[in-house]
């Protein structure tokens, strides 16, 4: 069986997640930076009248920070009851992947940090990680940015 991945680069790797749980790619926009939040949360931006936490995906999985560029994206994606943004790299494709080339990871690697971490597309050339959109944040972390959000639309 065929899956449909949206691929993205973060640090010269090839991440993928699955289409049904993008909402969207936009270029990088204005981010309002709030007091409190997570180290990896950037802050909070408007996309089409609705306020989206933007989350710095470099930040999460504990790369290198680096500047961004006129390639860099928003990826708006659904992560549970809560849509979020995730800066990355640049968005490079599309990808149908066949479950047959999806290799889980490797056990000495498997770690609470890489929970998030489906398996690995081996397509010969190239690995692409694919990424479940429900474990980049943890169920505490997710509460929390489903209460900032809620916090934000409240009317004063």
């Amino acid at each position: 069986m065929e899956k449909q991945f949206v691929v993205f680069m973060l640090a010269h790797e090839a991440f993928g997640v699955p289409i049904e749980g993008v909402e969207g790619i936009i270029k990088l926009q204005k981010i309002t930076s709030m007091p409190n939040l997570p180290a990896y949360i950037e802050g909070v931006t408007n996309l089409r009248g609705a306020i989206v936490p933007v989350m710095d995906l470099r930040s999460r999985f504990g790369l290198m920070a680096d500047s961004a560029t006129l390639d860099s994206r928003i990826v708006i994606v659904r992560m549970g009851s809560i849509s979020m943004g995730m800066i990355v790299d640049s968005v490079s494709e599309v990808l149908t992947i066949d479950e047959d080339v999806i290799e889980s990871i490797p056990a000495m690697l498997s770690t609470v940090d890489t929970a998030f971490i489906t398996g690995i597309a081996n397509l010969g050339e190239r690995l692409v990680i694919l990424l479940s959109l429900e474990a980049v944040l943890s169920s505490c972390e997710s509460r929390q940015m489903l209460a900032i959000t809620n916090e934000l639309l409240m009317p004063a």
